[in-house]
């Protein structure tokens, strides 16, 4: 016989978004159980953001070591101890994973059970030897990795963004299918660690981020030594002495019809071909939920379109899928949940960043989409090398790109080049403060810093102002008073 618990809040899923809700309403004393059948702190902590950065900066140290002559001091090839360098890694996964353990958040007075959920009623589920009735529901299951139904695929070892870092050594040739964000990252780290790295697209590689960008970002993987191979399929996958072989298409010429066939030997096959939302298993037909490939329906309120007690956040709510998204989502569920009031998703708010060398980052609509606006705009450009900060680091590629509407209305920005994750934060308020370039060009700006470049081509929307006639005889007959 199952216990009977009756919270006001009941939280599927232990991830970033999840964690978040359970936090917020401890702190204003709601009851609240949350219910978790793998590793506390989810996909982040243990498979994505966590391990991926911690790998990509210790490859980032191996290639300045390369490239220090510039500074004056002797390039070296370093030593790479990659057993050493997963230590590392684990060791910046055990130094977070107590603020997203099962304990702190038995401290914080939610009851934590750590099982499968599932859904037999529109307000009630069971997991764990317990039936959970609660007030409100909110699902935060995340996503996985999607394999393709690729021939042979099912008869060799894969490798996902979850089972990558458990890899002993260093992979002597590692071959990605999957241009995305994902797919890139692992692809620079691991070459920058000394593996041979090949990149397979159907398509564009970084398809979806502006061209021009991806450009500046790509060119460095090639000459980092990363073999990319857009427009190019994976038609099957077999064993062969040594790891894998891999037959690929790629896509011919416009004037012909064939694509060209070729063959691919490799040590490890990464997929990273996109993620899908864990919406299978947990019984959402009983609770009236209504879902597909993209996940739970949602409003704009990110309540379940078909049971309003139910809501969904991060991944499994469909969107973007960020760590930093799935947040947002949180703290936005909570407004109708705890306070009855109104919330609404602002997608056009959510930065997104590939955290390449140089790194893409950006927010609001990009050039393309901009087009398909009402309305008209211009496109506004800074060149890093322009940067006084940058030349003195010898960091001087990419730029930001500005799209900007009437009176100067920040349509969206995009920025390529080191650390440019940390220069969007700026630009990611502006947009959801609804800012103009005239505001941006109202604070001081400390020299010598690379964000200077957000102020000079904000200053640049005005400089057309400065040649029009009508200003310049206004100064001209202001001389005239002295």
């Amino acid at each position: 016989m199952t216990k009977l618990l009756q919270p006001d809040l009941c939280v599927i899923g232990a991830g970033s978004g999840g964690l978040s809700v359970v936090a917020a309403a401890r702190a204003f004393g709601v009851s609240v159980v949350l219910i978790e059948k793998g590793k506390m702190g989810g996909d982040c902590l243990n498979y994505g953001c966590v391990p991926s950065k911690s790998l990509l900066a210790a490859a980032r140290r191996a290639h300045e070591m390369r490239n220090a002559t510039p500074f004056g001091l002797q390039s070296v090839d370093p030593v790479i101890d990659f057993a050493a360098v997963r230590r590392h890694v684990r060791g910046v996964i055990d130094s977070i994973a107590p603020i997203d353990s099962e304990e702190r958040f038995r401290d914080l007075g939610a009851q934590v059970i750590r099982a499968h959920a599932r859904f037999f009623g529109k307000d009630t589920l069971e997991a764990g030897g317990f039936t959970i009735k609660a007030r409100r529901i909110v699902v935060a299951t995340g996503s996985s990795p999607v394999i393709p139904p690729i021939p042979g695929i099912d008869t060799v070892e894969v490798l996902t963004n979850e089972t990558i870092f458990d890899v002993a050594e260093l992979p002597r040739h590692l071959a990605i299918l999957g241009g995305g964000p994902v797919g890139v990252e692992l692809a620079q780290a691991f070459r920058r660690l000394g593996a041979q790295v090949t990149v397979l697209d159907r398509g564009r590689i970084l398809k979806k981020e502006d061209a021009d960008l991806a450009d500046v970002t790509l060119a460095s993987f090639r000459r980092d030594g990363v073999d990319l191979r857009p427009n190019t399929t994976l038609s099957r996958v077999e064993k062969h002495p040594g790891g894998l072989r891999l037959h690929l298409a790629s896509a011919g010429k416009p004037s012909t019809l064939e694509a060209s066939q070729s063959t691919l030997e490799a040590s490890h096959l990464l997929v990273a071909a996109g993620r899908r939302p864990n919406v299978t298993d947990l019984g959402l037909e009983a609770a009236g939920v209504e879902f597909n490939e993209q996940g739970i329906k949602v409003d704009n309120s990110l309540r379940s379109v078909s049971n309003s007690l139910i809501y969904a956040v991060g991944d499994v709510a469909g969107g973007a899928q960020f760590t930093h998204a799935a947040n947002y989502h949180a703290g936005l569920v909570l407004r109708p949940i705890l306070f009855r009031a109104p919330a609404k998703v602002r997608p056009e708010i959510i930065p997104r960043v590939t955290y390449t060398d140089p790194e893409i980052a950006a927010v609001g609509a990009t050039e393309e989409e901009a087009r398909m606006l009402p309305g008209k705009h211009r496109v506004l450009r800074w060149q890093i090398a322009d940067n006084d900060r940058a030349r003195a680091e010898h960091e001087t590629e990419g730029f930001i790109k500005v799209i900007a509407g009437t009176g100067g209305k920040i349509l969206g920005v995009a920025i390529v080049g080191r650390n440019a994750g940390e220069l969007i934060h700026i630009w990611a308020l502006a947009i959801a403060q609804n800012l103009s370039l005239k505001d941006m060009t109202s604070y001081v700006a400390p020299y010598p810093t690379v964000g200077e470049i957000g102020k000079r081509v904000s200053v640049s929307y005005f400089e057309a102002m400065t040649r029009k006639p009508i200003v310049r005889g206004l100064l001209g007959g202001l001389r005239l008073f002295g």
